[in-house]
Protein backbone atom coordinates (compact mmCIF):
# COMPACT_ATOMS: atom_id res chain seq x y z
CA UNK A 1 0.00 0.00 0.00
CA UNK A 2 1.26 3.32 -0.87
CA UNK A 3 -0.22 6.58 0.33
CA UNK A 4 1.34 8.78 -2.13
CA UNK A 5 0.18 10.02 -4.87
CA UNK A 6 2.55 13.18 -5.02
CA UNK A 7 2.99 13.51 -9.22
CA UNK A 8 -0.26 11.50 -9.93
CA UNK A 9 -3.36 13.21 -11.75
CA UNK A 10 -6.14 12.13 -10.65
CA UNK A 11 -9.80 12.84 -12.46
CA UNK A 12 -13.24 11.90 -10.43
CA UNK A 13 -16.73 12.14 -11.83
CA UNK A 14 -19.15 13.27 -8.87
CA UNK A 15 -17.03 15.52 -7.53
CA UNK A 16 -19.19 17.81 -6.28
CA UNK A 17 -20.70 16.11 -3.59
CA UNK A 18 -21.38 12.56 -1.63
CA UNK A 19 -18.89 9.31 -2.87
CA UNK A 20 -17.43 11.59 -5.63
CA UNK A 21 -16.53 14.54 -3.25
CA UNK A 22 -15.13 12.37 -0.52
CA UNK A 23 -12.67 10.53 -3.09
CA UNK A 24 -11.54 13.72 -4.45
CA UNK A 25 -10.82 14.90 -0.81
CA UNK A 26 -8.97 11.67 -0.16
CA UNK A 27 -6.64 11.39 -3.63
CA UNK A 28 -5.96 15.31 -2.79
CA UNK A 29 -4.97 14.08 0.71
CA UNK A 30 -2.63 11.72 -0.70
CA UNK A 31 -0.70 14.33 -2.65
CA UNK A 32 -2.48 13.71 -6.39
CA UNK A 33 -3.57 16.60 -8.32
CA UNK A 34 -7.30 16.21 -8.56
CA UNK A 35 -9.14 17.52 -11.33
CA UNK A 36 -13.28 17.65 -10.46
CA UNK A 37 -15.49 16.81 -13.09
CA UNK A 38 -19.83 17.22 -12.49
CA UNK A 39 -22.31 18.83 -13.77
CA UNK A 40 -22.88 21.76 -11.36
CA UNK A 41 -20.23 24.25 -12.05
CA UNK A 42 -21.07 25.98 -8.42
CA UNK A 43 -21.40 22.94 -6.35
CA UNK A 44 -18.18 21.31 -7.88
CA UNK A 45 -16.33 24.64 -7.77
CA UNK A 46 -17.41 25.06 -3.59
CA UNK A 47 -16.05 21.35 -3.71
CA UNK A 48 -12.97 22.10 -5.37
CA UNK A 49 -12.03 24.83 -2.98
CA UNK A 50 -12.44 22.47 -0.35
CA UNK A 51 -10.06 19.73 -1.44
CA UNK A 52 -7.64 21.84 -3.32
CA UNK A 53 -8.59 20.57 -6.43
CA UNK A 54 -9.44 21.93 -10.47
CA UNK A 55 -12.53 22.34 -11.58
CA UNK A 56 -14.11 20.72 -14.76
CA UNK A 57 -17.93 21.39 -15.50
CA UNK A 58 -19.59 18.95 -17.33
CA UNK A 59 -23.05 17.40 -17.83
CA UNK A 60 -21.92 13.67 -18.00
CA UNK A 61 -25.38 12.95 -20.39
CA UNK A 62 -23.52 14.71 -23.22
CA UNK A 63 -21.41 11.59 -23.68
CA UNK A 64 -20.36 13.11 -27.08
CA UNK A 65 -18.78 16.00 -25.87
CA UNK A 66 -16.35 14.16 -23.26
CA UNK A 67 -13.55 13.48 -25.16
CA UNK A 68 -13.06 17.30 -26.43
CA UNK A 69 -13.22 17.96 -22.24
CA UNK A 70 -10.75 16.19 -21.58
CA UNK A 71 -8.55 16.53 -24.58
CA UNK A 72 -4.81 17.05 -23.54
CA UNK A 73 -4.85 16.01 -20.32
CA UNK A 74 -2.86 13.27 -18.58
CA UNK A 75 -4.71 11.25 -15.84
CA UNK A 76 -2.87 8.78 -13.99
CA UNK A 77 -5.82 7.56 -11.51
CA UNK A 78 -9.39 7.67 -13.14
CA UNK A 79 -12.68 7.93 -10.81
CA UNK A 80 -16.03 6.72 -12.38
CA UNK A 81 -18.20 7.60 -9.28
CA UNK A 82 -20.74 9.50 -11.07
CA UNK A 83 -24.40 8.16 -11.20
CA UNK A 84 -27.98 8.56 -11.86
CA UNK A 85 -30.76 6.68 -10.44
CA UNK A 86 -33.84 5.46 -12.28
CA UNK A 87 -37.43 5.48 -11.06
CA UNK A 88 -37.71 2.85 -8.12
CA UNK A 89 -40.27 1.44 -9.93
CA UNK A 90 -38.90 1.16 -13.11
CA UNK A 91 -39.36 -3.11 -14.38
CA UNK A 92 -38.01 -3.42 -17.75
CA UNK A 93 -41.32 -3.61 -19.11
CA UNK A 94 -42.49 -0.31 -17.75
CA UNK A 95 -39.33 1.38 -18.56
CA UNK A 96 -39.22 4.20 -20.94
CA UNK A 97 -36.38 4.17 -23.80
CA UNK A 98 -35.60 8.13 -22.59
CA UNK A 99 -35.34 6.72 -19.01
CA UNK A 100 -32.82 3.89 -20.48
CA UNK A 101 -30.87 5.31 -22.25
CA UNK A 102 -30.69 8.78 -19.51
CA UNK A 103 -29.34 6.38 -16.95
CA UNK A 104 -27.56 4.04 -19.37
CA UNK A 105 -25.52 7.82 -20.58
CA UNK A 106 -24.00 8.67 -17.14
CA UNK A 107 -23.81 5.59 -15.75
CA UNK A 108 -22.43 3.55 -18.46
CA UNK A 109 -21.24 5.24 -21.45
CA UNK A 110 -20.04 8.27 -19.77
CA UNK A 111 -16.94 6.04 -18.01
CA UNK A 112 -17.10 3.96 -21.43
CA UNK A 113 -15.49 7.63 -23.10
CA UNK A 114 -13.52 8.59 -20.74
CA UNK A 115 -11.66 5.34 -20.03
CA UNK A 116 -11.39 5.42 -24.18
CA UNK A 117 -10.22 9.08 -23.65
CA UNK A 118 -7.64 8.67 -20.76
CA UNK A 119 -6.48 5.23 -20.36
CA UNK A 120 -4.35 4.72 -23.55
CA UNK A 121 -2.05 7.73 -22.02
CA UNK A 122 -2.02 5.59 -18.89
CA UNK A 123 -0.97 2.32 -20.59
CA UNK A 124 1.66 4.27 -22.89
CA UNK A 125 2.94 5.71 -19.47
CA UNK A 126 2.98 2.18 -17.69
CA UNK A 127 0.77 3.58 -14.70
CA UNK A 128 -2.54 3.77 -14.14
CA UNK A 129 -5.59 3.02 -11.65
CA UNK A 130 -9.32 3.19 -13.05
CA UNK A 131 -11.62 2.75 -10.44
CA UNK A 132 -15.55 2.16 -11.37
CA UNK A 133 -17.74 2.94 -8.81
CA UNK A 134 -20.70 0.07 -9.10
CA UNK A 135 -23.36 -1.11 -7.22
CA UNK A 136 -24.36 -4.62 -5.29
CA UNK A 137 -27.29 -4.11 -7.47
CA UNK A 138 -25.41 -4.26 -10.52
CA UNK A 139 -24.26 -7.94 -9.37
CA UNK A 140 -25.07 -10.66 -11.26
CA UNK A 141 -25.59 -12.55 -8.09
CA UNK A 142 -27.57 -11.81 -4.80
CA UNK A 143 -29.33 -8.65 -4.72
CA UNK A 144 -28.83 -7.84 -8.42
CA UNK A 145 -31.06 -10.79 -9.73
CA UNK A 146 -34.10 -9.56 -7.86
CA UNK A 147 -36.04 -7.97 -10.61
CA UNK A 148 -36.70 -3.68 -10.48
CA UNK A 149 -35.13 -0.52 -11.01
CA UNK A 150 -34.01 -2.00 -14.31
CA UNK A 151 -32.19 1.02 -16.20
CA UNK A 152 -29.72 1.15 -13.11
CA UNK A 153 -28.94 -2.50 -12.18
CA UNK A 154 -28.58 -3.48 -16.07
CA UNK A 155 -26.17 0.01 -16.16
CA UNK A 156 -24.12 -1.31 -13.37
CA UNK A 157 -24.30 -4.74 -14.51
CA UNK A 158 -22.64 -3.14 -17.76
CA UNK A 159 -20.18 -1.12 -15.64
CA UNK A 160 -18.77 -4.55 -13.89
CA UNK A 161 -18.34 -6.21 -17.65
CA UNK A 162 -16.62 -3.33 -18.88
CA UNK A 163 -14.49 -3.24 -16.07
CA UNK A 164 -13.52 -7.12 -16.37
CA UNK A 165 -13.16 -6.90 -19.86
CA UNK A 166 -10.34 -4.06 -20.21
CA UNK A 167 -8.40 -5.43 -17.09
CA UNK A 168 -7.74 -8.78 -19.55
CA UNK A 169 -7.30 -6.38 -22.43
CA UNK A 170 -4.35 -4.48 -20.73
CA UNK A 171 -2.91 -7.93 -19.58
CA UNK A 172 -4.28 -7.68 -15.65
CA UNK A 173 -1.90 -4.51 -14.37
CA UNK A 174 1.16 -6.05 -16.53
CA UNK A 175 0.77 -2.65 -18.68
CA UNK A 176 0.86 -0.93 -15.40
CA UNK A 177 -2.76 -0.09 -15.61
CA UNK A 178 -5.17 -1.44 -12.72
CA UNK A 179 -8.44 -1.78 -13.10
CA UNK A 180 -11.31 -2.55 -10.99
CA UNK A 181 -14.74 -1.81 -9.71
CA UNK A 182 -16.06 -1.37 -6.01
CA UNK A 183 -19.62 -1.72 -3.99
CA UNK A 184 -19.74 1.50 -2.02
CA UNK A 185 -22.82 0.29 -0.30
CA UNK A 186 -25.99 1.74 0.50
CA UNK A 187 -24.36 5.09 1.73
CA UNK A 188 -26.03 8.08 3.69
CA UNK A 189 -25.85 10.20 -0.04
CA UNK A 190 -28.20 12.22 -1.79
CA UNK A 191 -28.94 8.91 -3.69
CA UNK A 192 -28.84 6.69 -0.58
CA UNK A 193 -30.79 9.25 1.18
CA UNK A 194 -30.64 10.14 5.38
CA UNK A 195 -31.42 6.74 6.78
CA UNK A 196 -29.11 4.53 4.87
CA UNK A 197 -26.92 2.38 6.73
CA UNK A 198 -22.74 3.51 6.02
CA UNK A 199 -21.43 6.67 5.71
CA UNK A 200 -19.98 8.27 2.82
CA UNK A 201 -16.57 7.79 4.41
CA UNK A 202 -17.03 4.08 4.58
CA UNK A 203 -18.53 3.80 1.03
CA UNK A 204 -15.92 5.85 -0.17
CA UNK A 205 -12.26 3.77 1.65
CA UNK A 206 -12.36 1.03 -0.69
CA UNK A 207 -11.94 3.34 -4.02
CA UNK A 208 -9.20 5.20 -2.28
CA UNK A 209 -7.85 1.89 -0.86
CA UNK A 210 -7.81 0.69 -4.67
CA UNK A 211 -6.04 4.13 -6.13
CA UNK A 212 -3.74 3.65 -3.61
CA UNK A 213 -2.37 0.40 -4.06
CA UNK A 214 1.98 -0.73 -4.97
CA UNK A 215 1.92 -2.73 -8.47
CA UNK A 216 4.37 -3.03 -10.83
CA UNK A 217 3.94 -4.75 -14.03
CA UNK A 218 6.13 -7.64 -13.28
CA UNK A 219 4.18 -8.12 -10.21
CA UNK A 220 0.97 -6.81 -10.56
CA UNK A 221 -1.74 -6.63 -7.67
CA UNK A 222 -5.15 -8.66 -8.05
CA UNK A 223 -7.32 -6.56 -10.59
CA UNK A 224 -9.98 -6.64 -12.80
CA UNK A 225 -12.39 -7.89 -9.65
CA UNK A 226 -15.24 -6.64 -8.27
CA UNK A 227 -14.70 -4.92 -4.40
CA UNK A 228 -16.46 -4.10 -1.18
CA UNK A 229 -14.76 -2.97 2.33
CA UNK A 230 -11.67 -4.03 0.59
CA UNK A 231 -12.68 -7.86 -0.02
CA UNK A 232 -13.68 -9.25 -3.57
CA UNK A 233 -17.12 -10.30 -4.10
CA UNK A 234 -19.18 -11.91 -6.65
CA UNK A 235 -19.75 -10.28 -10.02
Amino acid sequence: MTKDLAGRCALVTGASRGLGRAIATGLAASGARVIGMARDADALAEAAAAFGGEVLAHDLADVDGIAARVDELEVDVLVNAAAVMSAKRSKTLDTTLDEWRGVRAVDLDAPFALISALVPGMAKRRWGRVINLSACLGRMSGPGTAGGLAPYRVAKAGLNALTRNLAHELALGRRGVLVDATCPGHCRTDMGGPEAPRSISDGADTALWLARRDSTPSAPAPTGRLWEDRAEVPW
